[in-house]
């Protein structure tokens, strides 16, 4: 898509620091995160949520879920565990029209409701 900027980055037509790359994702630091070390995995590919991604991404995805995980927690041994999120529409919060998962980091009293 010409406009997306997901798929600028992905690219490579807007730099940014990618923490992890694959075949098929990449992940980046989210710009307005929830909580230290809140990241998002973004499909290379332009789906615009998830009802438009395509069940053969999904161990890949499972990996890069993991292997981003791993990567964080050893960047900040305060981490204890993580949100997984994807938000579908702008309706349920979706801000940029390019899929992506967010990766919320959370330590114990962190005061974050995901909920809310």
């Amino acid at each position: 898509m010409k406009d997306c900027i997901f798929c600028k980055i992905a690219n490579g037509e807007i730099a940014s620091k990618k923490i992890i790359e694959s075949e098929s994702f990449f992940v980046i630091k989210d710009i307005n995160p929830k909580s230290k070390g809140h990241s998002l995995i973004i499909p290379i590919k332009h789906f615009e949520n998830l009802i438009d991604f395509s069940s053969i991404y999904g161990e890949e995805l499972i990996d890069v879920i993991q292997e981003t995980y791993k990567k964080l927690k050893e960047e900040d041994n305060s981490i204890e565990g993580f949100n997984f999120i994807v938000n579908n529409s702008a309706v349920a919060g979706q801000l940029v029209p390019h899929l992506h998962f967010h990766v919320v980091p959370r330590r114990k009293g962190d005061g974050l409701n995901m909920w809310v």
